[in-house]
């Protein structure tokens, strides 16, 4: 299965498991996601593939899915719930830091079999998610500013708080993704790649966000109209 395929398809099941885990779980479900997404882009994003004719790293996805979900919190809680998504991005992020470099510490047995891949997975975490962190940090917040920024606006020029979620959808994630591809990859990879390559994976990784921030459109509407039981048990009681 080449690498467009698995990429398409990553797009389909992560999306898809954000829905899931919005309509059985509510904003608990989206938190939980987040501290999942986290880990594993940070790990993932290790892996540089090549699909639609460039270099990138593998993680976008799951990464872009974050973006998702504090859209979707947006539309349905509001800035405040938003952000206490991307303050538990952050405080995962430290804690997995901690624990996986802990790892490290330990004298392996002689039947030890998986030292030496951790060894080499885990000694380039921390510079990895330090740089996420910080670009984390800045991106999710401007992405959730963006977002209301842009609600206000239409809202305004339309007089309907409901209509045009796709621009303030899209223009809030593109925009914070820009500025996230540049920052993090320059961050996390400047000295390890060579430039061209850096350029590649800037250029490859900003192609997938772009292609994320449309394809997550259409599921910010299925979660408007998802009534989560979460909800549903707040109000009966």
């Amino acid at each position: 299965m080449n690498n467009e395929i698995l990429l398409a398809l990553s797009i389909i099941v992560i999306y898809g498991s954000v829905l899931l885990m919005y309509r059985y779980f509510g904003r608990t479900g989206l938190f939980c996601w987040t501290a999942i997404a986290t880990i594993l882009a940070n790990i993932e994003v290790l892996r540089v593939v090549e699909a639609f004719g460039v270099e990138q790293t593998l993680g976008n996805v799951l990464f872009a899915s974050t973006f998702l979900v504090t859209d979707i919190l947006s539309e349905k809680d509001g800035a405040r719930v938003a952000k206490q998504a991307v303050t538990l991005g952050i405080v995962t992020s430290l804690i997995f830091i901690v624990i996986s470099q802990s790892w490290l510490l330990y004298s392996p047995s002689e039947s030890d079999w998986a030292g030496e891949s951790f060894e080499i997975i885990f000694s380039n975490t921390p510079r990895l998610i330090f740089a996420s962190l910080i670009v984390y940090a800045i991106c999710q917040r401007l992405d959730v500013w963006l977002y209301h920024r842009w609600w206000a606006l239409t809202t305004k020029l339309c007089g309907d708080s409901k209509r045009f979620l796709w621009v303030r959808n899209n223009f809030s994630t593109l925009i914070s993704q820009a500025i996230n591809t540049v920052l993090y990859n320059l961050g996390a990879f400047w000295g390890i790649y060579d430039t061209k390559t850096l350029i590649s994976i800037c250029i490859g990784g900003y192609l997938i966000f772009i292609v994320t921030s449309i394809a997550d459109t259409p599921v910010v509407y299925m979660a408007r109209k998802i009534s989560p039981k979460e909800y549903a048990q707040e109000k009966g009681r």
